[in-house]
């Protein structure tokens, strides 16, 4: 089918991409047609074939966008020596990228299991990856005696569900600031790893 007059890869790509991360956001993947797509981004169904394979493909690339930008913007953050902080860096970090992208966040956590096992095993090693990034801190703080820990994966999957629950209620304009939050869940990372181990 031809593209619709005005389209081109370099605007209804994207549009069509922002419209199934809303669509999967709001009513999840499996509710979601690539009718519903087309229609939120004004084309005909048959045209989203020419910019996805399908609507698994659509997720994927979702997802593997959202961690792939993920780890290159960790990766870009300036070098710190010292494990604490490390690990205050990674938690301002983590709520501040994570709350500037609620809707990936929401499906990157809960359409894991809509996607394909081939899928699902490429964005799993994506999130290792991450996951790695922080256990590698807590590793190292452990070893320099700066925190306690009993099983440094267990600390890691327990902080970075802490970290991601601020999206769940935080809202610009409330009570606390985004940087008051994020000086909060810092210090509370901080101690939950100098204390008695977990």
């Amino acid at each position: 089918m031809a593209r619709k007059i005005g389209s081109s890869s370099e605007i209804t790509g994207p549009r069509i991409r922002d419209a199934a991360l809303r669509l999967f956001a709001r009513h999840g993947f499996a509710a979601v047609s690539m009718r519903q797509i087309a229609a939120e981004v004004g084309v005909q169904a048959g045209a989203l074939y020419l910019y996805t394979a399908d609507k698994q493909a659509l997720l994927f690339d979702l997802m593997q966008d959202h961690m792939t930008d993920l780890l290159c913007t960790l990766q870009a953050l300036p070098q710190c020596s010292d494990p604490a902080a490390q690990l205050d860096q990674f938690a301002r970090f983590h709520i501040g990228y994570h709350l500037d992208r609620p809707d990936a966040v929401f499906i990157a956590y809960m359409e894991l299991r809509s996607l394909s096992p081939e899928n699902f095993a490429a964005i799993e090693s994506l999130r290792r990856r991450y996951e790695t990034h922080l256990q590698e801190i807590l590793s190292e703080g452990a070893a320099k005696g700066v925190f306690t820990l009993s099983d440094a994966k267990m600390a890691t999957l327990a902080l970075i569900a802490m970290l991601t629950g601020v999206t769940n209620w935080y809202r610009e304009g409330g009570r606390l600031s985004r940087s008051d939050v994020q000086t909060l869940y810092a210090d509370m990372a901080l101690r939950a790893v100098s204390g008695p181990p977990i």
